[in-house]
């Protein structure tokens, strides 16, 4: 049983990080979107609470196709919560490392960076398990989230802001960050799709942050044309890294004006192609509710089932017609009082599919006893048999794996 919460209808978990779980929710339109839905000792600090409130109107206004944008929030609720638009792919650090086109990784989360610095966010938390793999294409989630939610009373209660590793050296020392600690994560995530390791090596956090402070970045195999970059990046000096937009100069990243979203949740389906998807019913006047697409996603598991099973009771009774005819008679008799059955039961249920599940079921009775009697005329007694066994195998092969 789906969960609503304010006006989406939650679908299923996609997983949990520092601040909150993310669900894959429909709006009120059947649109696919991102819900993250704040822990409760996130929920119950009013003061990042109201922090995160002034900033959601700022992280609104970033957009762009490498940018998982922020298209509604509810904070002042019992389980606040915030909605993107939903990415569907891999996080970075779920796939395979070296990254192979690293040229279309590092100008994508360079767009992303310039997009959100452009807007006046700082995303404070960009690594690769917030950088989404979409058929190749990164997508750049979670921003602005960290920065808001730093606070005393909420790292306390056990969110921890930012991953030593890709955390700047002035974000770990406690001094004042803004943007140029993203080009610093922007430089380690890069450095971690180049050689598949992390750029500070592995261990305790307390040992990996040492390392970002006192010793340089391992950027062993790293491509010529990007280790430059990564080593200004990656500078224990704020001041000697360069800004996202000489990053995409750097890059020849073509600068584009990135679309900020307009306060209407109806207008957040504009943008690219990589835009929400949608579930369309076709030529009908109205999306189909959750529901009803249980409804027919149920319909066409059963419709294979009954095309799938005829065909095997079709093999198996064909194999057996000449050496057992009683037990072919009774194949053919058990499949069909079956699918009768189901045909009465969907004479009297209220399913919109009743009429097309009636008519699969009597076409599926004939189309069986017919095929058998075609097969057994055209294909010997132990050819058939090994076919009939070819096929019970993959059967349970199937129904084991699935």
């Amino acid at each position: 049983m789906s969960e609503r919460l304010g006006s989406y209808e939650l679908l299923s978990r996609l997983g949990a990080g520092g601040f909150g779980e993310v669900h894959l929710a429909l709006d009120a339109e059947g649109r696919t979107v991102a819900v993250k839905v704040l822990h409760p000792h996130v929920a119950a600090d009013s003061g990042a609470l109201a922090r995160l409130a002034r900033e959601v109107e700022t992280m609104r206004r970033v957009g762009g196709p490498h940018v998982a944008e922020v298209l509604d929030a509810s904070l002042e609720v019992a389980r606040p919560y915030l909605v993107t638009r939903y990415v569907q792919g891999r996080p970075l650090s779920a796939v395979p490392v070296p990254v192979e086109d690293l040229r279309e990784l590092a100008a994508g989360l360079a767009d992303a960076l310039l997009a959100m610095h452009e807007a006046g966010v700082v995303h404070r938390d960009l690594k690769p398990a917030n950088v989404m793999m979409a058929e190749g294409r990164p997508v750049v989630i979670d921003f602005g989230i960290a920065s808001a939610l730093d606070s005393l009373s909420v790292t306390a209660s056990g969110a921890v802001v930012g991953t030593p590793g890709y955390l700047a050296p002035e974000v770990l020392e406690g001094r004042p960050a803004g943007r140029e600690a993203d080009v610093f994560s922007f430089g380690a995530t890069l450095a971690y799709a180049a050689t598949g390791r992390q750029p500070y090596g592995q261990g305790p956090a307390s040992a990996v942050a040492y390392r970002v402070v006192h010793h340089p970045p391992d950027l062993e195999g790293v491509p010529a044309w990007l280790e430059p970059l990564l080593r200004e990046c990656l500078s224990t000096d704020p001041a000697a890294r360069p800004t996202a937009a000489q990053i995409c100069a750097r890059l020849g990243v073509e600068p584009v004006t990135h679309v900020p979203h307009r306060p209407a949740r109806r207008a957040v389906h504009v943008a690219d192609e990589m835009t929400t998807r949608e579930w369309r019913p076709g030529r009908e006047q109205h999306r189909r509710s959750v529901e009803e697409s249980r409804a027919r996603h149920r319909e066409k598991v059963r419709r294979r089932w009954v095309i799938g099973s005829g065909l095997l009771v079709s093999l198996l009774a064909a194999a057996a017609r000449e050496p057992l005819p009683e037990v072919a008679l009774f194949l053919l008799a058990a499949y069909a009082l079956a699918v009768v059955s189901d045909a009465g039961v969907a004479l009297f249920s209220r399913s919109p599919y009743k009429r097309v599940r009636m008519i699969t079921d009597m076409v599926s009775v004939a189309g069986v006893a017919g095929l058998c009697f075609g097969l057994a005329a055209l294909f010997s007694t132990f050819t058939l048999a090994l076919f009939a066994g070819t096929a019970l195998v993959l059967g349970i092969v199937f129904l084991l794996s699935a």
